[in-house]
């Protein structure tokens, strides 16, 4: 396999896509595994989570890096989870993720909108629920009490995302 490489610049937000190996339903499953693997680096590595959602196979961030390299986060939050669900499931071996993960740098505030909306629609997009308010594993809760969002947002009708989200 070719070694993928990244465009890195400081200052930059990025939009992330990282999915479990074979689409194994393991994050919901383990999610305090998953927030514990994702709170440790960013209280050591100092980084930002703007927006979020997981969901059972896969899960999309908004995260600024600060002075990080994007991949070493990404990384070691996947080791870290894989080790914990290994030591969980007591398994020895075994892929827990996809080996690669897709970004794509924020261009501006309307990328961004774009992109936080995505993500908080995406667990009706995947047939899970039928409002996002209903999905606890987001962000959304956090954008609605800040009052960006109304609680009938995505509900009565479906929403259509054009563009490239990674999945």
């Amino acid at each position: 396999m070719s070694k993928l490489l990244r465009y890195y610049s400081e200052g930059n937000i990025y939009f992330v896509t990282v999915v479990t190996n074979k689409r194994e339903n393991l994050l919901i499953k383990h999610h305090d595994l998953f927030w514990n693997s994702v709170d440790k680096y960013k209280v050591e590595l100092r980084y930002s989570l703007l927006a979020h959602v997981v969901l059972p196979d896969h899960f999309h961030l908004i995260i600024d890096p600060k002075e990080n390299d994007l991949s070493s986060i990404i990384q070691k939050v996947k080791l870290s989870f894989s080790k914990k669900v290994r030591y969980r499931s007591r398994l020895n071996s075994g892929y827990i993720w996809q080996s690669r993960f897709w970004d794509h740098i924020i261009r501006n505030r309307d990328d961004m909108n774009r992109h936080i909306d995505y993500i908080h629609y995406n667990p009706v997009k995947h047939g899970l629920v039928r409002s996002p308010f209903d999905w606890e594993q987001s962000s959304i809760h956090e954008y609605f009490k800040e009052r960006c969002y109304s609680k009938d947002w995505g509900v009565s009708e479906a929403l259509s995302f054009e563009g490239d989200y990674g999945e």
